[in-house]
């Protein structure tokens, strides 16, 4: 629920401190109230102008507030005090637009004389005075990027960007209608003009080119506003709406609806807080809806077993009509590695203890796919010396199985060859080796043993058998004879 607070006049300008705890200065009629972010009254009061003030803008430090005044002065707050530190008097007719440059000790101004100047804060002097709009200049901004560039905006239509170190204008964007506000985005990369029913976006750095215009209002706009992250543009305009804009389509994303036309608008800077002040001088605070802080939830009590029980001895009768559950099928974890395409860790799955000793055979297949993808050897590689380890040790063991042999072989070569420069460096690395050595020259051993008793076997069976001649053979023979008796004869 938004909260009201009567001004004594229209609130021409909001503005938030950039430093915590993020107070607010509101400038309206001939005061500039400070107020905190959930007080409902001003905490401070400047009051030391004769007419009506304007502007009021903190300084990146929050120690330091500037204001402008309708009899053409500039006056400078600490926050701490009350009078004026400085005064700055060069403007003939009222200062509308003030503000600081980054780098703290320069201050910009704009006013119904249709001139912009620059100040210096220690000395109070004007540095450079620039006469180039036409009309009255009614707003500004400074850039965060470049201590020397400032903008300002005029009711003759044009934007015009200055350099503190030229003699003129840097560049001039003409809008098109009356420039009501102006704003740089932090990067300093693209500036937003409003002004009539038209916000517009332009990129500076391709010389001033239009990027988007946006005319979702009914009235004149009036103030812009960019949240912390530079995600969210918000406008206010006479026809008392806010519009939010995503500023990567630009397209509206919200809308806020007030009382009356609206002239000022500010967002605090962690965006809890948006503060729009209106004609009739009244300042509406909307503070975002704190989370709501999720209670430990006690633990569910778990239902009875006869709920589980319930209803399984039921027999079906003739007219039921049985439907059957599909089992869902769960996948164990190496499967989902694999599916996902992690090699190393679905290898490191199947050497846990329950696969790698129960059932080896689920290892050597996961190996098995893992070649046949061709990601064998990165899975084998990049592996500390307790799973060198591990790996050797499966191998050594289980190579001697005639359903493994085949892969474990092609393991037992990439891993000789991934990890050979390093031999040497772990003794239990190298009698890994040694064991895995040793295992496969027994094979070798008990092969050729095999062989010799089954050439014997062979030799035996020979002997004891007589060999039958096939049917084929017969026929072979038979057309063999019959071709000598048929040459014999002739």
């Amino acid at each position: 629920t938004p909260v009201q607070i009567k001004e004594f006049g229209a609130v021409n300008k909001i503005d938030f401190s950039p430093v915590p705890p993020y107070n607010y200065a509101v400038t309206a009629s001939s005061r500039i109230h400070i107020y905190g972010r959930y007080s409902q009254e001003p905490i401070k009061t400047f009051s030391r102008f004769k007419d009506a003030a304007y502007c009021a803008t903190y300084r990146d430090d929050g120690n330091l507030l500037v204001a402008g005044s309708e009899e053409g002065s500039i006056r400078l707050f600490d926050i701490g005090g009350k009078a004026p530190l400085r005064q700055f008097d060069g403007h003939t007719k009222a200062v509308h637009v003030v503000g600081f440059l980054s780098d703290k000790y320069r201050i910009f101004s704009g006013g119904d004389d249709y001139s912009s100047n620059l100040w210096d804060i220690p000395s109070a002097t004007e540095i450079v005075s620039y006469s180039e709009h036409s009309d009255y200049v009614r707003c500004g901004c400074a850039s965060k990027v470049n201590a020397d560039v400032f903008i300002t905006g005029s009711y003759d239509h044009t934007v015009k960007l200055f350099d503190a170190r030229t003699k003129r204008s840097v560049m001039t964007i003409e809008h098109g209608q009356p420039v009501e506000s102006v704003l740089l985005f932090p990067s300093g990369g693209l500036l937003v003009s409003a002004g009539g029913r038209y916000v517009k976006v332009w990129d500076v750095l391709k010389g001033g080119q239009l990027l988007v215009s946006l005319k979702n209002h009914h009235k004149t706009v009036t103030c812009l506003c960019l949240n912390s992250s530079g995600q969210r543009l918000l406008s206010g305009s006479l026809d008392r709406h806010v519009k939010i804009y995503s500023t990567t389509s630009y397209k509206v994303v919200h809308s806020f609806n007030y009382a009356t036309s609206i002239l000022s608008l500010a967002l605090s800077p962690e965006d809890e807080t948006i503060v729009v002040g209106m004609t009739n001088g009244v300042l509406n605070v909307k503070h975002r809806k704190p989370e709501e802080r999720k209670e430990k939830s006690q633990k569910k009590r778990q239902p009875a077993y006869r709920t589980y029980v319930k209803g399984r001895t039921y027999m079906p009768k003739q007219e039921d009509f049985c439907v059957s559950k599909p089992v869902k099928r769960v996948l164990r974890k190496y499967d989902k590695l694999l599916k996902s395409f992690q090699s190393s860790k679905a290898l490191d799955a199947v050497l846990e203890p329950p696969i790698r000793l129960y059932t080896p055979e689920v290892t050597v297949a996961v190996m098995q796919e893992l070649h046949r993808r061709g990601t064998l050897r990165s899975a084998l590689a990049g592996r500390d010396e307790k799973q060198i380890n591990l790996l050797l040790t499966f191998v050594a063991r289980r190579v001697i199985e005639p359903r493994f042999t085949p892969v474990l072989v092609t393991v037992a070569d990439m891993i000789t060859d991934i990890y050979q420069p390093v031999v040497g460096q772990s003794a239990i690395v190298d009698r890994q080796f040694l064991r895995l050595q040793e295992a496969i020259g027994k094979e070798i051993d008990y092969q050729e043993e095999l062989l010799e008793v089954l050439g014997m076997m062979d030799t035996l069976f020979a002997t004891f058998t007589k060999k039958k001649a096939t049917y084929l053979e017969e026929n072979k023979s038979n057309g063999l004879t019959e071709t000598m008796e048929t040459n014999m004869n002739n």
